[in-house]
């Protein structure tokens, strides 16, 4: 709307300088003229700035947002791990650290087998076998390794990496009643006014009521949620070369 009006202005301001120049007596239009350009100029100015004001806020948007994604990246992973160990996802950041830290996954093999099916080779009176699945105990690994190896980062990774300094992400976790089966969730969030902070108000307020198919809906980047059995991320394809 700003730079429509400062258009507009500046359109108008042109045909008052060309009135000017027609009707204007000779003596008067030296002052009058110099003031217009001057006007001209000025909101040329502003409109120019508002333009590359805007690009230069997406462009510092889109580096942000790549960071904090890769954080909520290591959080999902963290908290689906805890899950496959615990079947339960964390809700609290100090216990997600120790977690990681002291956990283990258990490393099994599957392999197809068959054995005697007693029950049938007692009716038929010939030896009758059937399928079955056997699952092999071969050792653990540590959570840490798996996920992380020698890197601490997940000792950090609560702490939204941009922006307003000292932010953690938002973390919640509990069970979804689901036609009277509660299922694990979790949804971990960042506020785009924190992510953004310290930039334009306007700009961070427009960003809040995007809704685009290439940009993050809504006021946060999270992944996860409270309300649905979903551990996906908010953000589209173009921010992440995966979900």
């Amino acid at each position: 709307m700003i730079i429509i009006a400062a258009i507009v202005v500046i359109l108008l301001t042109i045909a008052i300088v060309w009135l000017i120049d027609k009707f204007v007596p000779k003596k008067f239009k030296p002052v009058i003229l110099i003031v217009l350009w001057v006007i001209i100029g000025y909101l040329g100015y502003i409109t120019f700035m508002s333009v590359y004001g805007e690009i230069q806020f997406n462009k510092l948007k889109d580096k942000r947002y790549k960071v904090v994604i890769e954080n909520l990246k290591d959080i999902r992973d963290s908290q689906l791990a805890h899950r496959s160990v615990t079947g339960q996802f964390q809700g609290n950041w100090d216990n997600l650290v120790k977690f990681i830290d002291t956990a283990e996954f258990t490393l099994t093999q599957r392999r197809d087998s068959s054995i005697l099916d007693q029950e049938m080779t007692r009716r038929y009176g010939v030896d009758t076998y059937k399928d079955i699945v056997i699952i092999d105990t071969l050792g653990t690994v540590g959570v840490k390794d798996s996920l992380f190896g020698a890197d601490s980062r997940y000792k950090t990774m609560m702490n939204i990496p941009v922006g307003k300094a000292g932010e953690k992400f938002e973390l919640k976790a509990g069970l979804l009643d689901q036609n009277g089966i509660n299922i694990p969730v979790f949804e971990v969030l960042a506020k785009k006014s924190v992510i953004l902070d310290g930039q334009d108000k306007n700009l961070i307020a427009k960003e809040n009521q995007v809704v685009s198919v290439d940009g993050v809906n809504g006021d946060a980047l999270k992944v996860g949620s409270m309300e649905e059995v979903n551990t996906n991320g908010n953000w589209p394809k173009n921010y992440s070369k995966e979900q």
